[in-house]
C-alpha cells in the first residue's frame, strides 16, 4: 500500500468529464479506463511515507497554514508521453500520436506552488517524494503497451471547462485491489487552522 496527496473533482466537473468518456471508450476497449469514482488530481506521491506517519502530518500541516482555497477548472486533454505543439490539433485530429496514458488538464493559480510545498514538506519529514515535473491532471485512461490514442483524443470532443473550489487536502491511501481501491485517511481544510477542519477518513466509494 501506498500513500498520496489528492484533490477531489467537483460534482459538476466529474460529470462533464463523465459524457466526454462516454463518447470515446466504445471505440476504444483496449484502453484501461479510470473508474468515474476514482478521478483525481495527485499532488505529490508519498509511497509508503516512512515510518513516522505522525512527523509527516505535522509537517503538511505547518506547510497548509494560512493556504487559501484554489479555484480550479478543467483544461484540455492530453497524455503521457505529451503531444508536442505541432500535434495539438483541435479535437484530436492530426498525425498518429502513441501514448501510455490519456488525461484531462487542470488549471488555477497557487496550484503549482501547494504542490511545490507539500513536496517539500514530506521530503522535510523524511519521505522520499520522487523529483518529477509537476504536470496538473485527472487521468482518465491508460495502454500498455502504448498506443495511438489520437482518434480517443478526437472522440473526447472539447474539453471540458468545469470549474470548482478546492478547499480540501486528502491523504489518501492506494490499496492495490478491491472495490475501494482508494481510501482518504486524512483530510484538511484550506485554509488550514483549526480543528474543526479536520474530516474523519473516507472511502471513495
Amino acid at each position: 500500500m501506498s500513500l498520496f496527496l489528492a484533490l477531489w473533482p467537483s460534482d459538476e466537473a466529474r460529470d462533464q468529464l463523465a459524457r466526454a468518456v462516454r463518447a470515446a471508450r466504445t471505440s476504444a476497449p483496449e484502453l484501461r479506463w479510470t473508474p468515474a469514482q476514482e478521478w483525481h488530481l495527485t499532488l505529490a506521491f508519498l509511497g509508503a511515507a516512512g515510518e513516522k506517519p505522525s512527523a509527516l502530518s505535522a509537517a503538511l500541516e505547518r506547510a497548509l497554514v494560512g493556504r487559501p482555497a484554489l479555484e480550479l477548472a478543467l483544461d484540455d486533454w492530453d497524455t503521457f508521453p505529451q503531444r508536442p505543439p505541432e500535434l495539438r490539433w483541435p479535437e484530436g485530429n492530426g498525425p498518429e500520436h502513441r501514448a501510455s496514458v490519456v488525461w484531462a488538464g487542470v488549471r488555477g493559480e497557487g496550484l503549482r506552488e501547494l504542490a511545490d510545498s507539500l513536496a517539500e514538506a514530506a521530503r522535510a519529514a523524511g519521505v522520499p517524494v520522487p523529483s518529477r515535473p509537476f504536470v496538473p491532471h485527472i487521468t482518465l485512461a491508460r495502454a500498455r503497451p502504448p498506443r495511438d490514442v489520437t482518434d480517443t483524443l478526437r472522440l473526447l470532443g472539447p474539453a471540458p471547462t468545469a470549474g470548482w473550489l478546492a478547499d480540501r487536502i486528502h491523504l489518501v491511501q492506494s490499496r492495490p485491489a478491491g472495490p475501494d481501491r482508494y481510501r482518504t485517511v486524512r483530510t484538511w481544510g484550506l485554509p488550514w487552522g483549526s480543528e474543526s477542519q479536520r474530516d474523519p477518513e473516507r472511502g471513495t466509494s
